[in-house]
Formats: structure tokens, C-alpha cells, sequence
């Protein structure tokens, strides 16, 4: 009788690595299905993927990304135009500013279309409907609603001169990645940090987000998956979804099934020697374990003081939501997340969507985030972090300087704010401005990616030096440093 051959324990030929890899339980099993998918066939003489190191001498290791969903009103936060008290009641074209609809003007900063995402014209002015005061050394006027904030103006760079094409809530998607959400998708701000830079923490993702997701809830696109944000919930039981295994599975056939992995691992290496991609997801998997972990423990915060609980507005129901948020974001930092995104305002378009009561939702939603926002600055400052964590307040566009109906505004892309902090980012500062009626961003106008490129030089990274072969980038895509305010 002829003697057969011995065998393989595994013969990964016949048994298909990735299958076997995409079976792992829980959120690991998502990781390496993940990093599977971002595998890109790129290729360029000379290309090389980022080494994980900046580019040059970084400001900052860290973003903290505040996004309000649904168009915040530029004219009641931070770009305030007393014009519109002045002309109330009339119509654009019975003020001294009738030519501001002018397609001449519009194309100054690159927008043809003339009427809002309804299809009208909002052309009867709407006065402010809350009242501004003075702040910091340059006495920059800033929103009643937002007067925690605004007594920490001197470390804020305001930028009043932001524009953007899309005049619908697709913008949102465009304010991440620089695209509107019908051209071709690329990765949004964060996953390029993720993709450009380094971990500073190894048991913790590198992009994380919290809040309610724009309509396209990827980031990566053709980076991959693997460089999707990690969705985080400030629940300490429950923080992550898909972070405990599928099933009864206990701590210790979890630590049986790394085993098995590390086997298969070293049987790999003999047959296929080299297989990066393979070290990668196995690295994947193990971040998906310590992530159980770790993750859970920062979100608690009984270990912080009574102080730092009032600072953020834990002690109150309004605020307590987005101050937990931020909290955590703040110790994230501390232990090297290099990107925080948080989303506020719950619905489709997202709760700043003021078409109607804008006074009375505008006032709710400011008091809900002022005071903790004001705190996470704070917090930082006094910690040493707020000189190496970057935070930026920002929304998808603003509001019409017309009434839409009789006491809301419309979305309007011409002109609008947002602002800096820390980071290396100069303070006290009023970059740009629109013109009298709140309606074009007239001087220094900064389309959103001029935000992206002044965040990446900050981290030290060049965003024309992040291209991926394959994927055409515009010139607009990449933006211009915002140099004024750093």
C-alpha cells in the first residue's frame, strides 16, 4: 500500500485566507474585512504609500473636527451685519446693495447659480434676531448666543469669508471631502490624516467620530475602509458597535481564537513569505481586541473632577450630551487620537436647518454647545494640549440674509463662517468678510478645502503629496493654507 504524503495543518490554497479572516467574530473580524477591501492595486513608478511621519515640522498632533449640521446662520454667530437691522422689512433691491445677486459677483467665487436650493430668491431682508458684543483684545463681535465662546475669542481665528457650491445638505459631504456628494467620491478630511499620518497610540483608532453622520457615511472611499472613521458612543457598556464577539464567546476562547491566528500566522510565513497584507490584518484584528478595552475606560468619567464636570456642563441636562462628547474627546487627545470628529444637530439635514423659528431653534442649539465647547478650549489650554490639538468649529453653509416665509432663512453657500483654535493657529483674529448684507464672502474668499490644507499644515503634511495614483485630483481639492491665520 502506497504511503501518502503528510499533510498541511492548513492548507491556505484550498481553505482560502480571506474567507477564513472574514469569519473572525466581532469588531475584528470588521477590521481585516476592512483592510481587505482597502487593498489598492495603485501603482506609479517611484509612488510610495506615506511612511506615517509628516512632511515637515509639525504645530500639532491632534484634530478636534465640531461640525453643526444644517447650516448655521453666519450673520447670528460670528460674522454679525447690522445692515440687516438698517434695511428690514425692504427688498434687496431697494438697499444700496441691489447688485449683490449679480452673476458677475457670484463668480468671484465660483458659484453660477443665483437662487437658493428652493429654486427662489429670498430677497426680503430679515433683521438679526439676536444681539452681538465685543470680545478680546480686538474687540471681535461675536453672537449673545454663543458668549462663552466668544470669551475665548483671543485663541480663535474666525474666518468670515467661506463659500461652497452646493446649496443643499449634500454639502456636508463637500465640507469633508471638497467634492460635491454626485462627483466622484474622495476621501474626507479626516480619513486623510488617517491615511497620512502615523498612530500615536497603538491599542486606539486613529479616526473616530461621534454624533449623527452625514448622508455618505464613508470616509476612505478609494483609500479604502480602513480608513473609515470608528463610530464611538459615550456609553461605556456599550461604545462600540460589533465591539464584543458575535455569540457566547468567552475572554478565553477569544484569546484561544488569537492563538490559532498567530499559528496560522507563522504557517503563513513559510508559505508565503512576505505577505504584508496579511501582517496587516492580523495587526487589524489585534487593535480591534485592545480597542475592547481600552476605549470603554476613557469614556468613564468618574475619574474626573467636579470642576472639569461643570466646565464641560455635565451638570446640566441642555449641554450634558455634547459636553460628554467633547470630554471625551479631550481625553482621546490625551492618550493620541490623531482625529475627533463630532457631529451635532440629530435629523436628515440636521437640526441648524433653520427654514422657520430660527430664533427660537438657533437660541436652543447654541445653548446646547456654547458652554461645552468654551470648556473643551479651556480645558486644553490649561492642560498644555490646546498649542498641539487643532479645533475647528464649522458648518455646510450659512443662512440667507432674506427671510424665507416669515421667520427663518434659507441655505446659502455664497458666504459664510467658521473658526480655528490652537494648534499653531493665530488667536484674537477676524480673517475675511462678506459684504454688508452677509451674502458673498468678498474679501479673501476660502473655499472649504483652504480649511483642509491649513489643517494638514498644521500636522505637518502636504495634501499634494498625499496623492494616490489612479485618482485625479483637481488643484481645488487640495486648497490654499489659510496663512493669515496661522
Amino acid at each position: 500500500m502506497q504511503q501518502r504524503e503528510p499533510q498541511p495543518l492548513f492548507d491556505f490554497d484550498s481553505m482560502r485566507r480571506r474567507t477564513f479572516l472574514n469569519s473572525l467574530t466581532g469588531l475584528g473580524g470588521l477590521a481585516l474585512h476592512s483592510m481587505m477591501l482597502g487593498e489598492s492595486g495603485a501603482s506609479e513608478a517611484g509612488w510610495k504609500p506615506p511612511s506615517g511621519l509628516p512632511h515637515f515640522a509639525p504645530k500639532a498632533k491632534s484634530v478636534i473636527w465640531l461640525f453643526m449640521r444644517g447650516g448655521v446662520s453666519h450673520m447670528e454667530s460670528f460674522d454679525p451685519k447690522p445692515a440687516l437691522n438698517q434695511y428690514a422689512g425692504q427688498t434687496i433691491a431697494e438697499t444700496p446693495y441691489a447688485d449683490v445677486q449679480s452673476p458677475e459677483k457670484l463668480k468671484r467665487v465660483r458659484v453660477v447659480v443665483v437662487n437658493d436650493a428652493n429654486g427662489q430668491q429670498r430677497n426680503e431682508i430679515f433683521p438679526l434676531q439676536v444681539g452681538f458684543r465685543r470680545y478680546g483684545e480686538n474687540g471681535i463681535a461675536v453672537s449673545d448666543w454663543f458668549p462663552h465662546i466668544g470669551s475665548c475669542i483671543d485663541d480663535i481665528a474666525v474666518i468670515r469669508s467661506m463659500w461652497t457650491t452646493d446649496d443643499n445638505h449634500g454639502a456636508q459631504v463637500q465640507f469633508h471631502s471638497g467634492r460635491h456628494m454626485l462627483d466622484p467620491r474622495v476621501p474626507t478630511i479626516g480619513a486623510w490624516v488617517n491615511y497620512g499620518l502615523g498612530t500615536l497610540n497603538d491599542n486606539l483608532p486613529q479616526f473616530i467620530s461621534m454624533g449623527p453622520r452625514f448622508f455618505d457615511r464613508r470616509d476612505g472611499h478609494y483609500l479604502g475602509p480602513a480608513y473609515d472613521a470608528v463610530g464611538l458612543k459615550v456609553d461605556p457598556e456599550h461604545p462600540l458597535d460589533y465591539a464584543k464577539p458575535q455569540g457566547d464567546i468567552t475572554a478565553a476562547e477569544q484569546q484561544a481564537e488569537f492563538s490559532l491566528i498567530d499559528r496560522l500566522n507563522r504557517l503563513a510565513g513559510k508559505q508565503y513569505p512576505g505577505d504584508q497584507e496579511l501582517e496587516a490584518r492580523i495587526k487589524a484584528y489585534e487593535l480591534a481586541y485592545r480597542m475592547q478595552t481600552a476605549v470603554p475606560d476613557i469614556i468613564r468619567f468618574d475619574r474626573e473632577t467636579e470642576a472639569t464636570h461643570r466646565l464641560y456642563g455635565l451638570d446640566q441636562d441642555e449641554t450634558r450630551p455634547f459636553g460628554q462628547q467633547l470630554l471625551a474627546a479631550r481625553r482621546f487627545v490625551e492618550k493620541g487620537v490623531r482625529f475627533i470628529q463630532i457631529m451635532h444637530g440629530d435629523g436628515a439635514a440636521g437640526a441648524w436647518d433653520q427654514h422657520s423659528g430660527l430664533k427660537a431653534k438657533h437660541s436652543q442649539l447654541a445653548g446646547q454647545v456654547d458652554r461645552p465647547i468654551a470648556g473643551l478650549l479651556r480645558d486644553l489650554k490649561q492642560r498644555g494640549l490646546l498649542q498641539e490639538t487643532l479645533v475647528v468649529f464649522a458648518t455646510e453653509f450659512g443662512r440667507t440674509p432674506g427671510t424665507q416665509g416669515s421667520d427663518g432663512r434659507d441655505h446659502h453657500p455664497y458666504g459664510f463662517s467658521v473658526w480655528l483654535a490652537g494648534g499653531g493657529i493665530r488667536g484674537g483674529i477676524a480673517h475675511g468678510s462678506t459684504d454688508e448684507l452677509g451674502f458673498h464672502a468678498v474679501e479673501h474668499p476660502h473655499y472649504v478645502t483652504d480649511v483642509h490644507a491649513t489643517l494638514l499644515h498644521q500636522l505637518g503634511l502636504h495634501s499634494h503629496r498625499l496623492h494616490v495614483p489612479g485618482h485625479q485630483r483637481l488643484e481645488q481639492d487640495f486648497g490654499q493654507v489659510i496663512g493669515e491665520a496661522i
